[in-house]
């Protein structure tokens, strides 16, 4: 019998909900991610988490990757996009530096790049690749797939798929040959073929199987899962623990907030519950000793109301006695409930939305027009990791946000207006953006168009090419060093890595 693709997999779990489908889908790339992630991040039990994340990506985005050709390419983007969450920039910066320099000492002593010495940055250089160049490499080297295979997947001769990956080799070397590493064409692919994939951790796979079905079949019952969209394009810091899948797990973070919570609220009944009593007991005492009168018929009126109050004020006491002594013995630090968890952290994503937002309130030079159009479901995916820790500065996490935002727009709103704009113009590139207002779902400020233009393919730095003769990218980043170029072509979009280099354009002759 035929091994089913992936695509069939994947339609059986939409279509039946297959868990054995899904789980033989983790099984097949497990491996693979795993492998991405562990030299994205460094550290094995990070690794695992963006591991487990991207199946979690997976089974939430199955419907609108059914008919994807190349579903490595779209986990390896994903897993960058993702692993980038984890990483604490100054450590990996450090680390790096560390790398070149005993790079070099090794360049200088004559020998090749071994593979710890390429590791770190293979990923880098497969983003930096086209699609279709990407998907070749991986097909043929992290899949081992045969030059027939690779045609049937990709849709074309042996021969022309063979020479993408030919192309992508080459540009991979020519990364590496930039940052100093000497490494022959040869060379580099036996370093990928026997180094690229590591084994997984036992049990791995059937632990994100669970816990991504569970993810799946959670999302697929929510009204708000048609409004999902594919994160193989979204920016990194992005994860895809949503609420529900990330309240299922009891973590000493919900714990904590809760007994917290818990704690506070007892602490204020219970100062309430003191301020009445303390008001009540002085009514009490002065309704048990009223004033003598000089009326004794007044008087005797007044005590008998008075009496029946006296009563009524004790109840009160006693009631509230019960009450406060009650909440007062109750175990703050039980099992939280399932709606105790959700109630917990959407509170604190809503806090940390609130903060994000209040700082770019508080730095305006710091946000670009498009953070406008930005959903709150795209907000709280900024902040599901807390950054305090990794990004001091915050410069990583504003500008993932701006990445995410304008990368969203240009998805959502440049895109499917590019696409009306070419089918009714017979295939012409417009020169101009204005040319696309009449296409777009819903009007669009001239601020946030501005903050976009129209350039050559050829003006761009060669890594962030996509086929076509012109690109619409944004004009200018805010920080450099931080922001992510996005170009978009007639037949396809890439996300350029995070390098100054990528802002820099090709003086064409």
């Amino acid at each position: 019998m035929n091994e089913r693709t992936d695509q069939q997999l994947l339609r059986d779990y939409l279509q039946n909900r297959s868990e054995t489908a899904f789980a033989e889908l983790v099984r097949r790339h497990v491996d693979f991610v795993y492998s991405a992630a562990l030299r994205l991040v460094g550290n094995p039990q990070s690794a695992e988490d963006v591991t487990q994340a991207v199946f979690v990506a997976l089974a939430q985005n199955a419907a609108r990757l059914a008919d994807h050709p190349v579903l490595s390419g779209w986990l390896h983007c994903t897993t960058r996009n993702l692993a980038a969450n984890t990483i604490r920039a100054n450590v990996r910066r450090t680390a790096r530096e560390q790398e070149a320099a005993a790079m070099n000492e090794l360049l200088a002593a004559g020998s090749n790049a071994p593979w710890e010495s390429l590791a770190p940055h293979l990923d880098a250089a497969l983003g930096e690749l086209a699609e279709v160049d990407r998907d070749a490499l991986l097909l043929r080297y992290f899949e081992r797939k045969s030059a027939r295979e690779m045609a049937q997947i990709l849709g074309t001769s042996e021969e022309a798929a063979q020479k993408r990956v030919t192309r992508a080799v080459e540009r991979v070397r020519e990364f590496f040959s930039k940052r100093g590493v000497t490494i022959g064409a040869a060379g580099l692919v036996v370093a990928i073929s026997a180094n690229a994939i590591q084994a997984a951790p036992v049990g791995l796979a059937a632990t994100i199987s669970a816990s991504a079905i569970l993810a799946g079949t959670v999302v697929h019952t929510s009204t708000a899962i048609a409004a999902t969209k594919v994160i193989a394009m979204t920016t990194a810091q992005k994860t895809l623990f949503g609420l529900v899948v990330a309240a299922a797990v009891t973590t000493p973070l919900l714990t904590h907030l809760h007994a917290e919570s818990r704690l506070h609220e007892q602490e204020s009944v219970l100062r309430r519950g003191a301020e009445t009593l303390a008001r009540l007991q002085t009514d009490n005492n002065r309704l048990s000793h009223p004033a003598a009168a000089s009326d004794n018929s007044a008087a005797t009126s007044r005590q008998s109301n008075q009496f029946s109050e006296v009563l009524k004020l004790r109840g009160e006491i006693t009631g509230l006695q019960s009450a406060v002594q009650e909440l007062a013995n109750s175990k703050t630090n039980g099992p939280l409930s399932r709606e105790e968890k959700l109630a917990s952290l959407r509170q604190l994503y809503a806090d940390r939305v609130q903060w994000l937002k209040d700082l770019f309130a508080a730095n305006p030079s710091q946000a670009v027009p498009e953070l406008k159009y930005l959903s709150e479901d795209k907000w709280r995916e900024e902040v599901e990791y807390d950054h305090h820790n990794i990004d001091p500065d915050n410069a990583y996490l504003l500008s993932g946000t701006r990445g995410m935002a304008q990368i969203d727009f240009a998805e959502s709103t440049l895109g499917p207006a590019l696409r009306k704009f070419l089918k009714q113009n017979q295939g012409q590139f417009p020169t101009d953006l204005s040319q696309l207002e009449p296409y777009f779902a819903t009007p669009v400020d001239a601020a946030t168009l501005e903050d976009w233009t129209i350039l050559p393919m050829t003006s761009l730095q060669p890594g962030l090419r996509v086929d076509g003769d012109w690109a619409i990218t944004q004009k200018a980043p805010v920080n450099a060093a931080f922001d992510e170029r996005f170009v978009m072509g007639a037949r396809g979009a890439h996300i350029g890595s995070r390098s100054p280099d990528n802002w820099v354009l090709v003086n064409n002759p």
